[in-house]
Parts: structure tokens; C-alpha cells; sequence
């Protein structure tokens, strides 16, 4: 097991080291740092001296070997727009994005199991298809167009949810449903068949020959195996919400990384951007090695193959 989970680290730092070096060399070659700066208007003097005290004039290489020796020794850089470090800003953010996906998950969760589960005691029955349709609906909608729907028909027309904000729990009821309803379908197709997989099993029979039905059979019996392959795929789910909400917190205006990601593009603020783009790519190759060591703990033939 020792051996799987180096192998698989080394992995994922190789990954995080490809997307670093992507990363800086994508956002450094599509625009000019020093006009991000400056701003379009300033005059070749004074982009030349912004070069000059800020290093932009070195080989590209050398700066980005510069910049990961930084980020290794916690040293995130400093923003062009906001003139603050990029550390501070990260870590001031961070709770928001944090609650708010781990709630997102939560959200999953609650309405996927149990969902899937319902479906699969009663496949192929009007259950079933709704369950099926319920899957569907929620992968086709838009998080922007269901964040809006939400807001006029929970906020607006009743009052129930604040529109925006993230100064107490209300305010994130909305924004984690919006955010954890694009995993449902996936988290509720895969409980849905895993569980119709082990209905059919030998030791369900024999359960049930002892006497165990229903609500019982499924938590005590079934569930517990069909909900392997689930918990790593929740674990994956889980990254994807830090970099997926962008688009939330903008809908909800909470103060959270997405939203700071998003206002660092319109502010062509590199440093930041950069910063937020390799900290999700680390957050999400982090949740994939989880779940890879989810997976081999819980399935031994995967270590051993």
C-alpha cells in the first residue's frame, strides 16, 4: 500500500509541476506583464522601466524558476491591481470558497444517494425514470441560469434566502444547491448501478433468506458495498467545486477564490491569476490522489495490479 501511494504522489507532483509550467509560461506569453502594470497608454520609457525593475526583461525561463523557488517558500508574489500579496489575498478568501464547497457537496450528497438508491429498489418503474429524468435535467441546466432561478424564485418572489454575501450560514444555502446539483447526476447514476449490481448478489439473497427487508437490507447489507466507488468520485467532485466556483460566487457575490479569480482577469492581474489557477490545479490533483488512495484501500486488486 506504501509502495501504491508513492507511486501515485510522485504522479501527482509531476501533474502540479506540468500545470505550474503551463501555467506561467500561458499567462506571461499571452499579454505583457509590464502592461498590466502600467496600464495600454504608458510610453515605451516607462514600460522599459517597469521591465527592468520588476525583472520582466530576464529570459523566461529563469523567471518562472524564480517564481516556483517563491510559491515553494510560501512567497505567492504581490498583485498588480489590488498592490497587496497574493498570499493575503488568497488566504483571506479561502473560508468562503472552502465553506462553500464543501457544502456544495454536502447538497450531493443529500439528494443523490438517496435518490439513487430509490431508483435502484425499484428499477425500471416510474421511480426510476423520474429519478433518471431528475439526473438528466440537473446535468442540462446552466449553473448561471439555475443561480438565477433560484434567486427570483427563493430570494424574490419569497423571501426566504438572502440574495447575496456570505456573512452567515443563509447565505449559502442557495449557492451550495446551485454549485452541488451539477454532481448529482453522476453521484446518483453511479449509486443507482452500483447498488442494482449488488441487489444481485449471493450474500444479498442470503440476507434476505434471513429475514432482513427494506430499509434494513439496504443500509446493513447493500449500501455499505455499493458506495465504494462513490466516496472516491465525492472526493474528485469536491476539487472540481474550488475551480467550478467562479461562476457561483459571481451569481451570489461571495467574497470567495472564483470571485477573486474572476475579478483578476478583468484586472489583467497575472501574479494573482497565475497564483489561483495553480492553487485549484493542486486542490484537484490533491482530491484525484485521495481518491486513487480511497479506491486502492478499499479495493485491494488495484494496488496489487
Amino acid at each position: 500500500m506504501l509502495r501504491y501511494i508513492l507511486q501515485r504522489g510522485i504522479l501527482a507532483l509531476a501533474v502540479a509541476f506540468t500545470v505550474s509550467l503551463a501555467t506561467f509560461f500561458l499567462l506571461n506569453f499571452a499579454s505583457d506583464p509590464a502592461y498590466s502594470i502600467a496600464g495600454e497608454d504608458a510610453t515605451p520609457e516607462v514600460l522599459a522601466q517597469i521591465r527592468e525593475t520588476y525583472g520582466l526583461n530576464r529570459p523566461a525561463f529563469v523567471r518562472y524558476l524564480d517564481w516556483l523557488g517563491s510559491v515553494l517558500q510560501g512567497d505567492f508574489g504581490t498583485s498588480y491591481y489590488w498592490n497587496k500579496p497574493v498570499a493575503e489575498l488568497v488566504s483571506d478568501r479561502a473560508g468562503a470558497t472552502i465553506t462553500l464547497a464543501l457544502s456544495a457537496v454536502m447538497v450531493t450528497i443529500i439528494i443523490a444517494i438517496p435518490l439513487g438508491a430509490w431508483a435502484a429498489l425499484r428499477p425500471n418503474t416510474l421511480v426510476d425514470r423520474f429519478a433518471l429524468t431528475v439526473a438528466v435535467s440537473a446535468q442540462a441546466v446552466p449553473n448561471f441560469w439555475l443561480g438565477l432561478i433560484v434567486i427570483i424564485l427563493f430570494a424574490v418572489m419569497l423571501p426566504i434566502f438572502p440574495v447575496s454575501g456570505d456573512d452567515s450560514w443563509r447565505h449559502f444555502v442557495l449557492p451550495a444547491f446551485v454549485l452541488g446539483a451539477s454532481s448529482v447526476p453522476a453521484v446518483m447514476r453511479l449509486t443507482r448501478t452500483g447498488l442494482i449490481d449488488v441487489m444481485q448478489s449471493d450474500y444479498i439473497r442470503t440476507a434476505r433468506s434471513k429475514g432482513y427487508r427494506g430499509f434494513t437490507l439496504l443500509t446493513r447489507h447493500a449500501l455499505r458495498n455499493a458506495l465504494l466507488p462513490v466516496i472516491s468520485v465525492l472526493a474528485v467532485q469536491l476539487g472540481q467545486k474550488f475551480g467550478g466556483s467562479v461562476i457561483t460566487e459571481s451569481i451570489f457575490a461571495i467574497n470567495g477564490l472564483g470571485r477573486l479569480a474572476l475579478e483578476s482577469i478583468l484586472g489583467s492581474d497575472i501574479p494573482t491569476v497565475q497564483m489561483l489557477i495553480f492553487v485549484f490545479a493542486l486542490i484537484f490533483v490533491a482530491m484525484n490522489l485521495l481518491a486513487d488512495i480511497l479506491n486502492a484501500a478499499l479495493d485491494p486488486r488495484i494496488r496489487i495490479g
